[in-house]
């Protein structure tokens, strides 16, 4: 697999990162990426009433803000939320705003199972 360009770590700075997490689109990919990590752009898509150049430019505003990291896998391009940078760079931001994005009844019923992402950082 070869990775898609990303920001470093030290690098990321709020906003860009808020801005991504900020459109209901996109956190509900965030939310999906968080719950299956390694899926595919098309799979986490799934069930989405969004077009395909809008969704393009969604994971694009994602991977370049460092939510998401992104690597071609042949024909497909494979997704895994950078939980582990974000946690360590704005300790305590994505727990609570995945938190609330699962529990609105929009995204379905919760999973009280899922580990959270500082649990995933150790």
């Amino acid at each position: 697999m070869r990775p898609l360009p990303e920001p470093a770590r030290e690098t990321l700075t709020l906003a860009p990162v808020l801005h991504a997490l900020g459109d209901p689109v996109r956190l509900e990919l965030v939310r999906r990426a968080w719950a299956d990590p390694g899926s595919t752009c098309s799979a986490l898509a799934d069930g989405l009433d969004v077009p395909m150049s809008t969704l393009s430019n969604h994971w694009r505003i994602m991977r370049e803000a460092g939510v998401i990291s992104m690597a071609v896998d042949g024909r497909h391009r494979r997704i895994r939320l950078r939980g582990d940078d974000l946690s360590r760079r704005f300790p305590g931001l994505l727990d609570p705003i995945l938190r609330l994005a699962e529990a609105e009844p929009q995204h379905g019923a919760p999973s009280p199972g899922r580990p959270s992402i500082s649990e995933n950082v150790r």
